[in-house]
């Protein structure tokens, strides 16, 4: 990766390459790591901790299967993102976004878990982000 200066900027452009190369390896491990919940709560679901009055009650099974396609999805675009590629970016933002969303929702079925995946997705949102589509970071 080459480290030219953009002369408007004065920043390196591996800087740019750099951000998304992190916000890659961050969407794969998020990846793996829903991907293996789904696994867990597919085939074991009393692993995770029932809340009787939770207002976003929903079939444990149900929310693997979840987990376990969102978790495919980030690994497909974590791997497509070492590309560099704009498509990538825009579906890593988006895959990343979803992953907060259910996440989020989940929280009180193992909640140290979730908030882990929701300040990792934040990064790769934030990787993501910062780096315009011809390879600048911004000021």
């Amino acid at each position: 990766m080459s480290s030219t200066l953009n002369p408007r900027t004065g920043k390196s452009q591996a800087a740019a390459g750099g951000l998304t190369v992190f916000a890659a390896v961050m969407m794969l491990i998020v990846g793996f790591l829903d991907f293996f919940r789904g696994i867990m709560a597919i085939v074991h679901d009393h692993v995770f901790v029932t809340t009787p009055n939770y207002v976003f009650k929903f079939n444990l099974t149900g929310w693997g299967w979840v987990h376990l396609l969102l978790g495919l999805l980030a690994i497909m675009v974590g791997v497509g993102l070492f590309r560099v590629s704009l498509w990538a970016r825009i579906l890593g933002v988006v895959v990343a976004a979803l992953l907060v969303i259910a996440n989020f929702l989940s929280i009180p079925y193992h909640p140290l878990w979730s908030v882990v995946v929701i300040a990792l997705c934040a990064f790769v949102i934030w990787g993501l982000c910062v780096v315009h589509h011809n390879g600048n970071t911004y000021e």
